[in-house]
């Protein structure tokens, strides 16, 4: 039954309160999977104190991993090793909510055979990044080089560094923000800064300073599930359009950076993080590789707009 007080979308309210995503939400209404009180129910209608939502979720499908003709922007590839410049929005690999239309599945199509150490849905895949981050990744084709890379991430001889769009100003700069990242016994579905957690290192330099906000540079020590936007959240500085761990940050403002904070977090498309730089060794031949990624322009259209608004422009360029 529902106990708020506030009208709201029934697709907006199932999501919420089920913690699933809003599509997977509106694919169970259209599939008849929601009623409102007794009847079947429309995403567009709006729940009421009082009415009863009645969901019956079905149980999941077995995943599996296919082959499908999605575009890759491929910076490298070698009979060992690919890296991919991954457009935000793209999950990696399939899971439940996402068993199609991701990164593997663009892989399978591109590539005859993968490492298979990450199992079935996850070939290749050495290291992840969100589904709304975007940038450099690196994929392994053969079991030795998915060996070689994941003991080099491991020993911390990978180098990964990111650009990432974050609220107010770090006390310093540089800084190391080395506490330990665990599930948020809150909600198992976060991750936070717990007690007892895996130990997890990063680093962060400014590079630019605006009133409310700041563009950084961010190198990881470590490869914890979602660390940086954990890191910044914790320090109280979360990533700009982060709706788990930054949601709504500008309505706590007051003065006049107000509006301009507000109407940063309105252009933000998704959270404003980048993996702009990879280095590491070959597997094979021990060369080192380097590769850059300028931010996309969902990105770049809002540091721009940031730089080139004069209320809002107090750093360097």
């Amino acid at each position: 039954m529902v106990e708020e007080g506030i009208q709201e979308r029934l697709d907006q309210f199932l999501a919420r309160r089920l913690g699933f995503s809003r599509s997977r939400c509106v694919g169970l209404i259209k599939d008849g999977h929601v009623t409102l009180d007794n009847r079947d129910a429309k995403k567009s209608e709006t729940v009421e104190v009082g009415q009863v939502v009645a969901v019956k979720v079905p149980p999941p499908a077995p995943l599996q991993a296919l082959a499908q003709a999605i575009p890759l922007d491929i910076v490298f590839e070698d009979e060992h090793l690919l890296v991919i410049n991954k457009p935000p929005g793209l999950v990696v690999h399939p899971a439940p909510g996402h068993p199609d239309g991701t990164l593997v599945n663009a892989l399978l199509h591109h590539v005859k055979d993968l490492s298979g150490i990450g199992g079935k849905l996850r070939p290749g895949i050495v290291h992840r990044l969100d589904r709304d981050t975007s940038g450099l990744l690196v994929v392994a084709k053969g079991d030795e080089a998915h060996i070689a890379l994941s003991n080099a991430i491991r020993r911390r001889e990978v180098r990964r560094v990111y650009r990432a769009v974050a609220w107010g100003r770090i006390p310093e700069s540089p800084m190391t923000v080395d506490q330990p990242v665990g599930r948020d016994p809150r909600d198992r579905k976060k991750m936070a800064v717990v007690e007892g957690g895996r130990r997890a290192l990063t680093r962060l330099r400014v590079r630019e300073q605006w009133a409310a906000a700041q563009y950084l540079d961010v190198s990881l020590g470590t490869g914890r599930t979602h660390q940086i936007r954990v890191h910044l959240s914790h320090l109280g500085h979360p990533v700009v359009g982060d709706s788990v761990y930054g949601a709504n940050w500008s309505k706590g403002m007051s003065g006049p950076n107000r509006p301009w904070a507000q109407e940063l977090e309105r252009r933000a498309p998704r959270q404003l993080l980048h993996a702009s730089n990879l280095r590491f060794f070959h597997p094979a031949t021990g060369n080192e590789m380097r590769f850059v990624a300028e931010i996309p322009p969902d990105m770049a259209e809002v540091v721009q707009w940031a730089r080139g608004d004069e209320a809002g422009y107090t750093g360097q360029r």
